[in-house]
């Protein structure tokens, strides 16, 4: 993947070169970041998860080479060229059958990785650091290591197969958990310089043992955790000095760059600062969802004054009671008492925003449309919106939208990430 190899060789020349991730399967998301990145002159990259898509459908139904073609149809209507489309695999590897014993698990893990190579994707973090059934907890970093390069053995030769650029790998995790943490946060441990020297020389030593040698210079970042971090009202935002040693100790390493994840909600000068301190790979997902929702909530607010003689039903209402009906995308996160206001407020605004495993529903999407269809009948009045989404107010007053909804949606989750652009160097942020 060129562009990743090329951004890792700018930020070997002291360059503050950058690029986002997207981690979303939201089909508005997507376009919306399709748009912005072509409006840049720019690519962008889409991640998906090995929960998200998998050779068994992951939570969206698709496998790698359908949400290949679903990214695709979307790049052509949104006037992204192909080849300004780039796509990778998020933690591969066994995670998302843990419970499994780990050579089942494994095996599960090679086929998915085996798919998602043959399908196009070229940028694929190996994610072997979860211990399986019968493991021990922590795994040792040469077991994590060894499966890490026992699945680069099979991308490889998948590639071969395929033909096409190279794929290019990402080793390590972050800690907490993928997706925001589950509990309140008051600080956070930056990784240490020597854990991630650790990670990289058993990695290294594992490719080499592994006949991987010609592979381990496409190795082109670690994940690690640079004290950024979210969990349900609250942001942890990047302390540059805190990271210092770190940022440093990976200027001595050659050809590698940090990546960061759970970098949803940071400011725009904090997103700049990781750029500059070599986290150049910087992950989003469920702030770019969160800004979705924030949207569609302002566009129900002013559906419900605009259609109060009918009575239309409340798509944030419609939402929660999904939830509550369906706890499994919540449930371990907020907690569930069934009833009580902490629920409701979780379940609308909390920053790990599981709200977005549920607007694929049925009955949601159902609602989501008949409220963006009803909305389309007629203006929506300037005073309306600057009530409920005034930023998006804003934005028609300076003639840089109209005012729909359709545009007024992708405005919305467009706000989200253009300080991810301005930060990568790409382009600087939109007036408010």
């Amino acid at each position: 993947m060129k562009a990743l190899l090329d951004i890792v060789a700018r930020q070997g020349r002291g360059e503050a070169a950058g690029i986002y991730s997207l981690c979303s399967a939201h089909p508005t998301v997507i376009e919306c970041a399709m748009r912005e990145a072509h409006a840049a002159g720019t690519g962008l990259l889409v991640e998906a998860t090995s929960n998200q898509v998998n050779q068994f459908g992951g939570y969206t139904g698709m496998r790698p080479a359908d949400f290949m073609r679903f990214l695709r149809e979307i790049a052509a209507r949104s006037g992204l060229v192909e080849d300004r489309l780039w796509t990778g695999g998020d933690h591969l590897g066994p995670n998302a059958w843990r419970a499994e014993p780990g050579k089942d698990a494994m095996a599960k893990g090679a086929d998915m990785i085996r798919e998602y190579v043959a399908a196009g994707f070229r940028k694929i973090h190996l994610d072997c650091s979860m211990a399986c059934a019968a493991d021990p907890e922590p795994l040792p970093e040469t077991v994590v290591a060894a499966r890490a390069a026992t699945l680069a053995a099979v991308a490889e030769k998948a590639w071969r197969e395929a033909g096409g650029d190279a794929p290019v790998y990402v080793i390590g995790t972050e800690v907490p958990t993928p997706g925001g943490a589950t509990e309140d946060l008051e600080t956070l441990a930056v990784t240490q310089p020597d854990s991630a020297g650790a990670t990289i020389a058993a990695h290294r030593a594992a490719f080499r043992e592994a006949g991987l040698d010609d592979a381990w210079p496409r190795v082109v970042a670690l994940v690690v955790q640079p004290g950024v971090e979210f969990d349900h009202h609250k942001v942890v935002d990047y302390v540059p000095r805190a990271a210092e040693s770190l940022s440093r100790y990976i200027e001595s390493q050659g050809a590698l760059v940090f990546e960061a994840h759970s970098t949803d909600y940071q400011s725009p000068d904090s997103l700049a600062a990781l750029v500059r301190d070599h986290f150049a790979i910087l992950k989003v997902g469920p702030g770019a969802t969160f800004a979705l929702r924030e949207t569609l909530w302002g566009l129900a607010a002013i559906e419900q004054e605009l259609f109060r003689r009918e009575r239309v039903p409340d798509l944030r209402r419609v939402v929660v009671d999904v939830m509550k009906a369906d706890p499994r995308h919540w449930k371990g996160h907020y907690a569930a008492d069934g009833n009580g206001l902490d629920l409701d407020l979780d379940l609308q605004y909390s920053l790990s925003d599981r709200i977005r495993y549920y607007w694929p529903n049925p009955e949601v999407r159902k609602a989501c449309d008949a409220m963006l269809e009803r909305l389309g009948r007629k203006p929506i009045p300037l005073t309306l919106l600057s009530q409920y989404l005034p930023h998006e107010h804003d934005a028609v007053r300076a003639g840089r939208i109209e005012p729909t909804s359709a545009a007024i949606l992708l405005e919305g989750v467009g706000r989200a990430l253009r300080p991810y652009l301005a930060a990568c160097g790409l382009r600087p942020v939109a007036a408010p």
